[in-house]
């Protein structure tokens, strides 16, 4: 596939779904063919917006479409599983947005079908394929702040449960620690070098709802918000700890009596340490002195559509060459483990070895 047009087609066309289709559009040699969504008129509708030329509200329908090569997977957490196999099955290139999956066990069926197709199957990380985050891997990857034994990260939101699919634990499998836990666990698993993860403590916590009455503030609400629906843990906290002594201590919310939001995201090594979130910097030692390094990007945070892009691009390059992406799916099945493993050890109160 060197040189031929790689053709594309969106399953699922939620709003996460516009990140990747500009992302597409952007990249040289490829074109996007195909767009499915089980509401008919929204695929019409982002189909013509992007000069998509065939439509299905059936997903096994394109899937049957020999012209597409290459799918990205928008859809409901619920379904990541069912469809990631179908299209690996039907010989189709696989981007699926994060969380992988809702079990381990859908987690451990994708793998065995990567295995079988041979096909390139991504796990949207994007917070992996972000400019600061890779610049951090550089200096992570050189020994510039040493063996990195703790990190702590933060993802609060005071008042942000997006209801709807996001409140309903059969289609999302949970509530903030699988939908924003998952990127803050990643980013500093993989920028800790992906030690073996080998027992988890955590908590969950359902006291606040979703807080529908609060006025004079507003937050994202899902296309089929339902104030009267919320299944899902309102905050998660929790600490991983890993085969080589390193830990990892985590906290997320959709709602919280908080003074303001917070997204935070540090790791500590024996030579310095790294922010990489909420502005990066990263702190060493020199000449008995403790020296506070603030690098010259062009953004202090990530920029996510840049993200996405370089995310999509990856996956292209991936596809093209037939190798192996820096967030392939077994990456995707032991984060399913850190994450499962969380909600057991809130459920019993004990401590889960993974």
């Amino acid at each position: 596939m060197a040189a031929a047009t790689i053709k594309v087609g969106i399953i699922g066309l939620g709003s996460i779904s516009e990140l990747h289709l500009q992302a597409y559009r952007r990249i040289e040699g490829v074109q996007l063919v195909a767009a499915c969504d089980l509401n008919g008129t929204r695929a019409e509708e982002k189909a013509g917006k992007y000069g998509i030329g065939k439509v299905y509200t059936d997903y096994r329908e394109l899937l049957a479409d020999s012209e597409v090569d290459a799918v990205s997977i928008c859809t409901w957490n619920n379904s990541h599983a069912e469809i990631s196999i179908a299209a690996l099955r039907a010989g189709k290139h696989v981007l699926v947005e994060k969380p992988l999956c809702r079990t381990v066990e859908e987690a451990e069926r994708i793998e065995e079908a990567v295995r079988e197709s041979g096909k390139t199957l991504q796990v949207g990380f994007v917070r992996r394929y972000d400019a600061n985050a890779q610049l951090v891997k550089q200096f992570i990857d050189n020994g510039d702040v040493g063996g990195i034994y703790y990190a702590k990260a933060s993802f609060i939101r005071r008042l942000g449960n997006p209801g709807g699919w996001f409140a309903d634990p059969e289609r999302s499998g949970g509530g903030p620690l699988i939908d924003l836990g998952v990127h803050i666990i990643d980013l500093c698993w993989y920028l800790m070098g992906r030690p073996k993860p080998v027992s988890v403590t955590g908590n969950t916590y359902k006291k606040l709802g979703n807080r529908s009455h609060i006025q004079h503030l507003s937050f994202y609400q899902a296309a089929d918000y339902d104030p009267n629906v919320n299944g899902v843990e309102d905050m998660a906290n929790a600490l991983i700890r890993f085969e080589n002594g390193a830990s990892l201590l985590v906290d997320v919310s959709f709602t919280l009596h908080a003074k303001k939001d917070e997204f935070a995201v540090r790791l500590y090594g024996d030579q310095g340490g790294i922010e990489i979130e909420p502005e990066l910097a990263i702190v060493t030692e020199k000449h008995n002195t403790i020296l506070n390094i603030a690098p010259q990007t062009d953004n202090k945070s990530i920029h996510i559509e840049d993200a996405f892009l370089n995310e999509v691009r990856h996956f292209v390059d991936s596809v093209r060459a037939g190798s192996k992406p820096i967030s392939p799916v077994e990456d995707g099945v032991a984060v399913m483990r850190m994450l499962c493993g969380i909600y057991e050890s809130a459920r019993t109160g004990e401590e889960v070895w993974l």
